[in-house]
This record gives C-alpha cells, structure tokens and sequence, in this order.
C-alpha cells in the first residue's frame, strides 16, 4: 500500500499589526556594560536613556532595536 501526500502552496502575506504597537529600545555596547533603556513605547524616551548614560560613562556606542508586531494572513 502506498501512501501519497498533495500539498498546495498557499499564498500568505505578513503586514504591520498597528494595534500591537512599537516598542524602542537602546543598548550599551561598551565592552563589560550590559546597561539598556529596555523597551519605550516612543523612540525619545530610548534616546533621552542612551544620552544620559553616555554623560554618566562617557560610553559612545548604543545598540538601537525597533519591533513592531505583524499579522500573517492567507491571501486567498
């Protein structure tokens, strides 16, 4: 008896998700500093961190990560 499979490929598309809002977030790279903003509902606010941070360090380089939330959907 043999089985067989069928497979159909099924389009899907993947969008920004605005009610799952944005999230900024700064991170210290300075070797041996693991200090971060965590995560801001507003870009300013990760900045304002990484400006303070740097004038009580003197640390220069900032990792800056932006997620947002997206949503799959069949395009059929």
């Amino acid at each position: 008896m043999s089985n067989r499979a069928v497979y159909r490929y099924v389009p899907h598309t993947i969008r920004h998700a605005p009610e799952g809002g944005i999230s900024y977030e700064t991170i210290c790279t300075a070797a041996g500093c693991d200090a971060e903003s965590g995560p801001q509902e507003d870009q300013d606010s990760a900045q304002q961190w990484a400006l303070r941070h740097s004038g009580r360090t003197g640390h220069d380089l900032f990792r800056r990560v932006v997620s947002d939330h997206a949503r799959v959907t069949r395009s059929e």
